[in-house]
């Protein structure tokens, strides 16, 4: 996702880079002892601030896709593709 969206000009690598290392920063002043376990979140979170930073998304709206995604997965049986729906949106 982050290589499409550096691809239609939305940031920079030297914006993401800089996202990813402020996020990384944050999460060990905040006690994350970067031991590699949690360095899809840092990645996912440095993303999504970038796409909100940019006006490219909201987080509001990031937050809702990411609990209709996990909606969706508890309901898809292992194995099977996870497919949103209208219902995963609903609260």
């Amino acid at each position: 996702m982050a290589v499409a969206l550096h691809e239609r000009g939305l940031f920079t690598w030297s914006e993401w880079a800089r996202a990813l290392a402020l996020q990384i920063a944050t999460a060990q002043a905040a006690g994350d002892p970067d031991l590699g376990a949690t360095y899809y979140h840092h990645w996912l979170a440095a993303l999504e601030r970038i796409v909100a930073a940019k006006g490219a998304s909201s987080i509001a709206e990031l937050l809702d896709h990411r609990r209709a995604w996990s909606h969706a997965a508890e309901r898809t049986p292992h194995g099977q593709p996870i497919e949103l729906q209208p219902l995963d949106f609903q609260r």
